[in-house]
């Protein structure tokens, strides 16, 4: 969303945006957003104890999950890659290692239109003229993106997509990166340069040819981010149709370019706008060919439904509270940004709204974060010291036991009031199963698992005194075990034949 312009990101306090500035959008908002014991568990004290039923069952299926995962655009892994060793090292392992750290597994890069930063700094004659491209290396490793998702691809073997935020200025209607504009030729355009649909379309595909020859193939490209607003940063406005018009071209182009890349879109500011743009593109058959992903946000809207008509994966790819208040490492302090806030965000987005990812903003906030703030990611980097987060930990509670290609399977639960339970079965054939406990009671659970090969069960817990902390294991019997679930507390159960 915003990175680099501290009037924007004034703004977004609290999540609300000021009435004078959208209704001035071009694209107007929604009004909404305008206005230990044997159990394996760990000690919980004296606090009252209720008990559960908790059913896993394996027959019933839903979504596939793609993964979790962050961004280190606008300079933040840039940042890291001048940092010493050390620290890089003990940012990569936090984020993406599945036995240290949160084991995320994608990671989302920005494709600038900046001069400096963009591989297209100078416009061609016209727009059919061969353009002149600059190298990663040129723009300094794509500002260390190239740097980043060659490390985690290499150690943890995540997977990389990329979103413009922006065409070049030379290709929009306002001749400039910032403040939106339209790519000049969609519908309600008129540009004396010409039309630069197809040359926009061949530049977001020679991005993906550079990361393919680099040796980090791109699972997606898009071409847009959060087109119903334009801020003093990369930003364009796109309309749902004129977006579903740019898919078919992009989607032809990269079908014929030879890379493995695929087009997605379009990385909507929140779930009432996606509606929108996925019912454009759904409803235009080329476009819908075109675009074998949808993106969308959590800002200002709950993802709480899956999107109607859309059969397709979801993706939700950009969410944070902006907060430029100190770091805020709590699990459960009763902010937006604690860690019980996120596990809450992130169960509702896979239950809910069948998310097939689910991603954060930053991964590590860096000194470049001085304007979106240092409590918008999920760890903090200050010096040589690498601070940790509740958020961290409720990412790596889902991200570490939910590999790549898990599928959600069905729950069920009777008792126990102030439970919210998950549950995945991965291709390795274990079963994840993630339960967070929003009462202030502690819960005993008989979880009974059906169709499912189970002999052990290990909880790990995450709250106020744990950090992903592995308990006793457990013996499944008769496909059934209990266990005890602290109160305010988020459990992954790894269960195994």
């Amino acid at each position: 969303m915003f990175a680099n312009h501290e009037v924007f990101l004034r703004a977004v306090r609290i999540l609300r945006w000021p009435v004078a500035w959208c209704a001035a959008a071009t694209v107007p908002l929604l009004a909404a957003g305008c206005g230990g014991g044997s159990s394996g568990a760990a000690s919980t004290g004296s606090s009252p104890t209720a008990t559960a039923t908790i059913t896993i069952n394996a027959a019933q299926q839903y979504q596939r999950i793609a993964g979790f995962g962050v961004s280190e655009g606008f300079g933040q892994a840039k940042a890291l890659m001048g940092m010493p060793a050390s620290v890089q090292q003990r940012v990569l392992s936090l984020l993406y290692s599945p036995s240290r750290g949160a084991g995320l597994t994608i990671l989302r890069n920005e494709i600038s239109a900046d001069k400096g930063f963009t591989i297209e700094p100078e416009a061609p004659t016209r727009p059919t003229a061969q353009p002149s491209y600059l190298t990663l290396a040129e723009i300094d490793q794509d500002q260390g993106q190239l740097w980043f998702a060659k490390q985690i691809e290499a150690d943890y073997g995540a997977s990389v997509f990329a979103d413009a935020w922006s065409a070049p200025g030379f290709m929009k209607t306002n001749d400039s990166a910032i403040h939106g504009g339209t790519v000049c030729g969609v519908q309600g355009t008129r540009c004396k340069t010409g039309d630069w649909r197809q040359a926009y379309a061949n530049y977001l595909v020679q991005y993906a040819k550079d990361y393919a020859a680099a040796g980090v193939p791109l699972t997606y490209v898009g071409p847009e981010n959060e087109t119903t607003i334009a801020p003093p940063q990369d930003s364009m406005i796109m309309s749902p149709a004129q977006t579903a018009n740019f898919m078919a071209i992009l989607g032809a182009t990269l079908a014929r370019s030879g890379v493995s890349t695929r087009a997605e879109c379009c990385a909507s500011i929140n779930w009432d706008w996606a509606q929108r743009f996925a019912a454009a593109i759904e409803t235009d058959k080329a476009a819908n060919t075109a675009t074998a992903l949808f993106t969308s946000h959590g800002y200002f809207v709950p993802l709480d439904s899956p999107l109607k008509g859309w059969s397709k994966p979801v993706w939700q790819t950009e969410w944070a509270p902006f907060d430029t208040g100190p770091f805020d490492p709590a699990w459960d302090d009763g902010s937006q940004s604690s860690g019980f806030i996120w596990a809450q965000n992130i169960y509702t987005g896979l239950t809910a709204a069948h998310l097939g990812a689910f991603l954060y903003l930053w991964g590590a906030n860096t000194s470049t974060t001085t304007v979106t703030g240092p409590n918008t990611g999920l760890v903090d980097v200050n010096g040589n010291t690498v601070a940790t987060s509740g958020r961290l930990w409720a990412f790596a509670s889902f991200s570490r036991f939910i590999r790549p290609g898990a599928i959600r399977i069905g729950t069920a639960t009777s008792g126990g009031s102030g439970l919210e339970v998950s549950a995945f079965r991965n291709s390795d054939g274990s079963t994840a199963v993630v339960v967070l406990n929003s009462a202030r009671s502690r819960h005993v659970a008989t979880f009974s698992v059906r169709g499912v090969d189970a002999a052990q069960v290990t909880p790990y817990v995450t709250d106020t005194s744990h950090s992903l902390a592995a308990q006793r294991p457990i013996t499944v019997k008769k496909g059934a075990f209990t266990a005890t679930l602290p109160p305010r507390s988020l459990v992954s159960y790894d269960i195994r034949s």
